[in-house]
């Protein structure tokens, strides 16, 4: 970042004015960003047409790139992928075996008639070879759609469905928690409803193949002879990905981006925001269904080693992940903050247990990160590094707040504003506020706005889960607040905030008070409409062996009160034994809302835990 600023006039020592020009002057920065990024293509002439249109605004109009070109410019033994599946698989791929098997791939897609324009939908662990068969969609202009393996049949045909893809890539199983779980039957029963072949992974070597129209990845490898791959440079705006939405409401959008816009936003935020350069070793805790998975194969155009994990990162314990940091010196070390929290209810220390030397950013996504866990990283995880709280969504594929090297961090708190973002915090009358709890929206446009909705031919489902609260304006549905230090803190979604006596209170703010108690494993809180009004409901898992008694509700009551507000203070709190979740972890805060009124939950699927849902209704407590 400190390079970056250099050469376009500022110092590190005022980062509000470098982010100020990068937001005002977006011509000049994403110009010089395309080009300390290294930019393989052709940029045209203009950088931004209609710059004051949401949507509308038009980044790089006359540029051609190829999004797959960019990530493999670089060549050589090194290695590109590291992998690790708990402790049973480890493999490790160079750059020339990428670039082998994804020129073999390429030969297949064209064999198979496949070609620009073309979805190609997988369901597969975190593996290169998922790496390997996106690079080689994109190659030829195909449009990569991904999920896990863990999705339910109907949860991969709500996505997949829709998008009527001409090939589908998946494995024959997967590990988790230290055992093999078997796919075959689903893989066949998809395949077949969504009416195209298949290329099966074999991850779990079972040798046995599923019924139909199969390719078999070491039969494909063997069939071609690697040779230069044929990069295919189209427009800036022309569809990479396809990502979907979580669905806990109903069926999952199928967010459309493109391919510039996201190459330059992570470029930014990975060469700028989190100080990676050639020769790092990157990873990310994800998954192929959640965005960050995305994100974190864009490392391999900054040139660093993408590493992989695929399975439960507690098998078979909770050192695990940093069994494979400390092993394989991880410089970027990325995960969810349920997962820091879950560390520190365990009691890991890995300063007292690992080596982690190589380490210099640990980033934190998913929900917000509890200032208590600001605190654990630093005492427990490692003292010196850049502990970076980010946020953003599969809605951008990118974040509006997050990590800045020049900047401190305090507890609680998301560093600042990305570099080019318009963040701000509005009030329900559109205005600008510092201090206040508002919505987060961004200003003035930014180049990984989705291209728009699949199936959506007029724009009107795009425009109205963005743009219809504010007009011209990106409405991201967080609720959130800038502090007098200039940093941000999210207090949850908007769709979640709770309404008691008609004030806006966000739920992160009393998971920060009860989720420090060791005593609570975890909270679910919602507002249930009750007498005219809405009252707060905290739903509580304990820690094994404790019981929920007057004295702990008190307890409870009295954090709360104290840390919050008497506002936040619930007036039911209920003890139940699983709190249900999304596949990428965030607890479905609508989802048990919905339950507890009595409404039907559209899309089960979405979620990694369903059967929880059943423990939520027709709770006694609720209906007096």
């Amino acid at each position: 970042m400190t390079e970056f600023a250099a050469q376009n006039g500022f110092g590190a020592d005022n980062y509000d004015a470098f982010h100020r020009w990068s937001v005002e002057k977006q011509e000049a920065f994403w110009s010089a960003l395309w080009s300390y990024g290294a930019v393989i293509g052709d940029q045209g002439a203009r950088v931004l047409e209609n710059p004051d249109a949401m949507p509308g605004a038009n980044y790089f109009p006359d540029a051609k790139i190829s999004f797959a070109e960019n990530l493999m410019r670089r060549t050589g033994p090194e290695p590109a992928l590291i992998f690790r599946g708990e402790d049973k698989v480890a493999m490790t791929w160079s750059f020339d075996d990428l670039h082998e098997a994804v020129s073999k791939l390429q030969q297949m897609f064209h064999e198979m008639g496949i070609g620009k324009g073309d979805r190609i939908a997988a369901m597969m662990p975190n593996l290169p070879h998922t790496i390997a068969c996106m690079l080689a969609a994109n190659s030829i202009g195909a449009i990569w759609s991904s999920c896990s393996p863990d999705f339910g049949e109907q949860g991969v045909l709500d996505r997949f469905g829709q998008i009527e893809p001409s090939l589908f890539i998946a494995c024959d199983g997967y590990w988790y928690n230290g055992k093999p779980i078997d796919v075959g039957a689903k893989v066949e029963s998809v395949a077949v409803q969504l009416g195209c072949p298949v290329l099966l992974v074999p991850y779990l070597e079972t040798g046995a193949l599923p019924a139909g129209n199969i390719h078999a990845w070491p039969d494909v490898m063997e069939a071609h002879t690697a040779k230069q791959i044929t990069f295919e440079r189209l427009p800036f705006d022309h569809p990479l990905y396809i990502l979907f939405s979580s669905g806990t409401t109903g069926i999952p959008k199928c967010i459309v981006h493109g391919q510039g816009g996201l190459l330059l936003q992570h470029i930014k935020e990975q060469a700028l925001h989190c100080d990676m350069r050639r020769g790092d070793r990157v990873f990310y805790f994800t998954t192929c269904g959640w965005m960050m998975w995305n994100w974190l194969v864009s490392a391999l155009a900054v040139e660093a080693t993408v590493m992989l994990f695929d399975g439960s990162p507690f098998a078979p314990g909770p050192e695990v992940l940093f069994d494979f940091a400390e092993q394989e010196g991880i410089t970027f070390f990325g995960t969810s903050a349920k997962f820091i929290d879950a560390l520190r209810n365990h009691g890991l220390r890995s300063t007292d247990s690992h080596d982690l030397k190589s380490l210099r950013t640990l980033a934190s996504t998913g929900s917000p990160l509890a200032p208590e866990n600001f605190a654990y990283a630093y005492d427990a995880i490692k003292p010196e590094m850049h502990l970076a709280s980010i946020s953003g969504g599969t809605d951008i594929a990118a974040c509006f707040v997050g990590g800045v090297p020049w900047k401190p961090v305090f507890d609680g708190e998301i560093q600042g504003p990305m570099l080019a973002m318009d963040t701000q915090v509005w009030d329900d009358d559109g205005q600008s506020v510092q201090g206040e709890k508002g919505e987060l929206v961004c200003a003035r446009p930014f180049p990984s706005m989705p291209v728009g909705f699949w199936n959506d031919p007029d724009g009107s489902k795009y425009h109205d889960a963005y743009f219809a609260r504010f007009d011209n304006v990106w409405c991201h549905g967080d609720f959130a607040e800038w502090t007098s230090r200039g940093g941000m803190v999210i207090h949850g979604r908007s769709d979640a905030t709770l309404n008691p006596g008609g004030v806006r209170i966000g739920t992160a703010e009393i998971y920060n008070q009860v989720e420090r108690m060791v005593e609570i494993e975890e909270a679910l809180c919602i507002g249930q409409q009750w007498q005219s009004d809405t009252r707060i409901v905290l739903f509580v898992r304990l820690t094994g062996g404790v019981n929920l008694t007057d004295e702990l509700q008190a307890e409870i009551r009295s954090r709360i009160k104290i840390g919050a507000s008497p506002r936040h203070v619930p007036a039911v709190i209920v003890p139940v034994a699983d709190i249900p979740r999304t596949k990428s972890g965030k607890i479905t805060e609508l989802a048990v809302r919905d339950i507890v009124h009595g409404r039907e939950v559209k899309n089960r699927e979405a979620l990694a835990n369903p059967e929880a849902l059943a423990l939520f209704a027709r709770i006694p407590a609720l209906q007096t």
